[in-house]
Order: C-alpha cells, then sequence, then structure tokens
C-alpha cells in the first residue's frame, strides 16, 4: 500500500556552524518521500514553480516518489533562507519567500485517492481537512502542524483531529495546543480530543509516544556530527509512516517500532545538508543502526 503526501517542496539556503549550502532542495514533503521511499512507494501533492529544477524532478523520479500530483505553476518555488547556531533545535529565519506555495490548493489526483496511507504534512489545517475529503477512507492518517496554526487556526486544526490516527507535534507545539506545562500532561490531553495517539518530538531528546492504550519513550540515535537539522522531523515522519505502510497490523507494538525507524533516518539526514545523506545510504545500512539502537537501549 502506497503512500501519500501532501506539503511542500522548496529550494532552502541554511547555514549552521558546520558548513552552509545555498540553493538546496528542501521541503517537507521532500524530506518526508525521501525517508519512506526506503520502505514503500511514496506519491507527492505539492506545487512548485517553473523554475524548479528538473534535476530534481528526475531524483524523485529515481526513487520511487511519484510525481503525478506535483503541480507546476507560474511563478517561483517556495524558498526559505536560514541558520542555526550551536543550538542545532532553533532554526533562525533569514526570509520565508512563499511564492507559489501562497496559492497552494491540495487537488488529489484520481488514481491516488484511494491511498491508505496518508501524511498530512505541515500546512493549513483547512488544507488538509479538505486533502482528507478527497481521499477515499484511508487506513492511517498521520498530520504535522505548527505553532502558527495552533495560534491562528485553532479551531480549524480542532476540527482536524477527529480524522487523525496520529499526531505529531514538538513539545512546545504540545504544550501550547494543550495549555500544559507538563508532556505527559499536554498528551493525555490531546489524545482526549481527537487523535488515537500524539508523538511529542524533543529533538535531540527523542520523542514520546502516548495513546489511550500505552506510552513510549524513544531517545534518540547518539550522533558524532550533525551538520544540519533541516527537515529531521519530517524524515522522521518519513520513517514511521514508511515502516507502518508494510505492517499487515498497525498496533502499539509496530508503532513503536516504526518510531525507532523515523528517529533513524532522522539521523541519517542530519548528518549532512538537504536530503544528501538519504541518497548515500541504502537499507541494510538503515537496519544495521536499528540494530545497533536497539543494543545501546537494552537493558
Amino acid at each position: 500500500m502506497s503512500i501519500l503526501v501532501v506539503g511542500s517542496v522548496a529550494i532552502d539556503s541554511v547555514k549552521t556552524p558546520f558548513g552552509e549550502r545555498k540553493e538546496a532542495l528542501g521541503g517537507s514533503a521532500t524530506y518526508f518521500s525521501m525517508a519512506a521511499s526506503f520502505f514503500n512507494k511514496v506519491n507527492i501533492v505539492a506545487t512548485v514553480g517553473e523554475d524548479f529544477p528538473k534535476k530534481y524532478i528526475s531524483l524523485f523520479k529515481s526513487r520511487s516518489v511519484g510525481v503525478e500530483g506535483l503541480h507546476v505553476a507560474r511563478g517561483k518555488t517556495f524558498r526559505w533562507k536560514g541558520w542555526y547556531d550551536y543550538d542545532l533545535n532553533t532554526a533562525h529565519t533569514v526570509y520565508t519567500h512563499l511564492n507559489v506555495f501562497k496559492d497552494f490548493k491540495p487537488e488529489v489526483p484520481r488514481d491516488l485517492r484511494k491511498s491508505k496511507n496518508v501524511f498530512l504534512a505541515n500546512i493549513d489545517p483547512e488544507l488538509q481537512y479538505n486533502v482528507l475529503k478527497q481521499v477515499d477512507r484511508p487506513r492511517l492518517v498521520a498530520c504535522d502542524s505548527m505553532n502558527y496554526w495552533l495560534e491562528h487556526k485553532k479551531k480549524a486544526f480542532e476540527k482536524l483531529l477527529d480524522k487523525v490516527d496520529i499526531l505529531l507535534l514538538n513539545d512546545s507545539e504540545a504544550r501550547q495546543f494543550s495549555g500544559e506545562s507538563n508532556l505527559v500532561n499536554a498528551a493525555k490531553f490531546i489524545v482526549s480530543v481527537g487523535p488515537r495517539a500524539v508523538i511529542i518530538k524533543k529533538g535531540e531528546h527523542g520523542v514520546i509516544y502516548f495513546s489511550k492504550k500505552s506510552h513510549f519513550i524513544a531517545p534518540a540515535y547518539l550522533l558524532e556530527t550533525i551538520y544540519d537539522p533541516t527537515g529531521a522531523g519530517d524524515t522522521f515522519a518519513g520513517g514511521l509512516m514508511g515502516y507502518l505502510s508494510k505492517c499487515p497490523k498497525i498496533d502499539e507494538a509496530s508503532i513503536r517500532k516504526g518510531i525507532i525507524y523515523g528517529s533513524i533516518l532522522a539521523s541519517f539526514a542530519v548528518e549532512d545538508f538537504s536530503v544528501n545523506k538519504l541518497l548515500e545510504i541504502s537499507l541494510d545500512d538503515i537496519n544495521a543502526r536499528y540494530r545497533h539502537f536497539r543494543e545501546i537501549t537494552r537493558f
């Protein structure tokens, strides 16, 4: 069962204490699809401008990422420029030029409307809700968001939650939405208002998973070298959804294992700029790091 992702495909310029890249491939749907494609075919619904390099279209196709839903609009592609200091948990934005993404109205191609696994990357919750109205009874829906939507589109976000199986938020977003300072209480509140489960991302400190049935914590994989944390959360989601898309049954055990695969994919992504590291590794590399992760967390 293939995966449908709706989000952004962008051009990023990023500077960290360890280097700099200009005009690199980025966007939530990009990072997600590159990670998920290790497990299954992925189809993107996004928009880019006429200036979007054709080499990136070819790259998507070479990674079993369908581009039928990647609309080329008149104008320029979404661009983001930012920098990080040694606190790599915080991105400092220089500029955000939405360009054609400003008018993005996701249209799911008819051939993709029976997709069973759907990831709603960080876009307006009204658009996310509209996407779900176009998809015919998906098996699994996961959703990401951000503080801007929680503040300015809270009612639309709350309306969406009844249709979401797994919600992904970072720790500050979970606190903002719930009004709780304690993350356990924040997670309890979130699962009480709609989604089957919530995953709270804590950057280098790992994740907290909380459902109505159980909860689970996972550390981040230990790394000696981090170059660029951009897209780590979307890469995590891609690893999680990619693994779950191959599971005959989605239960607590498979979700926990999917979380570890998501963490592993994110650990590779941050070792280079853009999606470069994800292009260098294989499923064997991912599984080797998975086995090592299991060894260093077992007691």
